[in-house]
């Protein structure tokens, strides 16, 4: 029997609990517990703090073999609790991302939020919560930190991030102060800009696959481990490596 490497949580019910720290890292383990004593957390699953070490010493493309059919089969059981589907136009279900190892760490990944939105996606969302303006907003504030956080979009030394300086362009030429006085129209010129960006910095193309965006993501995680930051951090506090870092994927709730 094969290791299991994806404990999922959600409706009561959780493959782990809190004396997993461990294996699961501090937010899963209290993701599984709230489950188990009844509080409503949204569903999702914990990729396990082990998977981080496999990664460090067999490499992505392994691991990710190794995850797939865990992974999915977690995510078609979130979609099952939340009635949507991942990727789907009409009803889409989006996800946030985030690590959580055994101890807390600075230098580790920013969290990512509303992943699992593209072009499509956007209008099954604004048509799901009844309000174009969110919708969009949330799209770019997604390309915005997964372009920062996974795809490496950095502003060079001694230059502003790239993405604030498009906002700040956009408002100058609106003749606007606040982020909250864009347009819905506004907020899509900055998605198209903010894709451009992308672009430029890192080669690429934003990634409108929601599952490339998710291994995306995973794969961020575990690279956050390995981090000038966190290394030294772990130096400092006698962390060892081979602890690792968790993966949590949570469905995102929104109200209509």
């Amino acid at each position: 029997m094969d290791k299991k490497r994806v404990y999922t949580f959600g409706n009561g019910q959780a493959e782990g609990k809190a004396d997993m720290k461990n294996l699961l890292g501090g937010k899963g383990a209290n993701l599984a517990e709230m489950n188990l004593i009844g509080v409503p957390v949204p569903p999702g699953f914990t990729i396990t703090t082990e998977v981080c070490t496999e990664y460090n010493e067999m490499g992505q493309e392994k691991v990710v073999a190794l995850l797939k059919g865990e992974v999915e089969s977690a995510i078609a059981r979130v979609e099952e609790l939340m009635s949507s589907k991942f990727g789907d136009i009409e009803n889409p279900l989006l996800v946030s991302v985030r690590s959580g190892a055994r101890a807390s760490m600075p230098g580790m990944m920013d969290t990512i939020l509303n992943l699992g939105l593209n072009d499509e996606v956007v209008e099954g969302l604004t048509r799901k919560t009844g309000n174009a303006r969110f919708a969009w907003d949330s799209y770019r504030r997604f390309i915005q930190m997964y372009g920062d956080v996974v795809m490496g979009v950095a502003a060079a030394k001694g230059e502003h991030n790239p993405f604030e300086v498009e906002i700040d362009k956009l408002k100058e030429a609106k003749h606007i102060k606040q982020d909250t006085e864009f347009t819905v129209e506004d907020l899509q010129v900055l998605v198209e800009n903010f894709k451009k960006v992308v672009k430029t910095k890192t080669g690429k193309d934003f990634p409108t696959c929601p599952w490339e965006q998710l291994w995306g993501a995973i794969c961020a995680v575990f690279d956050s481990w390995m981090t000038e930051r966190a290394v030294l951090y772990r130096q400092l506090n006698q962390i060892p490596e081979e602890w690792g870092t968790a993966v949590n994927v949570q469905s995102m709730v929104y109200g209509n």
